[in-house]
């Protein structure tokens, strides 16, 4: 998958955990939309990634950046998810995988000697134009909300 950075991103809209509906459009013209794709919920690494996010969110929100986590999991997992970790943002449902791969993110994936198609886990900083500003992929977890942080800071302070 070529990057998509410099690239209008890909239009989206799905439920929340909540069953209500939310558009990339809802955010145009209004704030940054930090939108980061995860394999699934209530799992260890992914748990740590949303944690890390919970844990900026005041940050990110000071920044005029809203975030947005997306796995192919239900509302019902969701739900608990945000529930149990205090999580102050939105996870959306994409169960048809059409948002993941969109945006390139639905891959063949290997564990235990299994081959599967699945989330790879993935960033995209998108600015209120629906630009895609900036694209993490294959993250690994551990540094790597602050380094969006950082990068968003850089760009909203510096207009890079």
């Amino acid at each position: 998958m070529q990057t998509l950075e410099g690239m209008i991103a890909p239009k989206f809209s799905l439920k929340n955990e909540a069953g209500e509906s939310v558009s990339l459009e809802d955010y145009a013209g209004k704030k940054y939309v930090v939108l980061f794709f995860y394999p699934k919920d209530s799992t260890p690494t992914c748990t740590t990634e949303a944690c890390d996010f919970r844990d900026t969110h005041e940050a990110f929100n000071d920044l005029n950046a809203v975030i947005l986590g997306i796995s192919a999991d239900n509302e019902k997992a969701h739900s608990k998810f945000i529930q149990k970790h205090g999580l102050p943002y939105s996870l959306l449902v994409d169960d048809t995988h059409e948002v993941s791969e969109a945006y390139g993110v639905w891959k063949l994936k290997k564990m235990f000697g299994k081959e599967f198609m699945g989330i790879e886990r993935s960033t995209f900083l998108i600015d209120p134009t629906g630009t895609v500003v900036k694209e993490w992929r294959k993250v690994k977890v551990n540094g790597h909300v602050e380094e969006a942080l950082e990068t968003l800071n850089t760009i909203t302070r510096h207009g890079v």
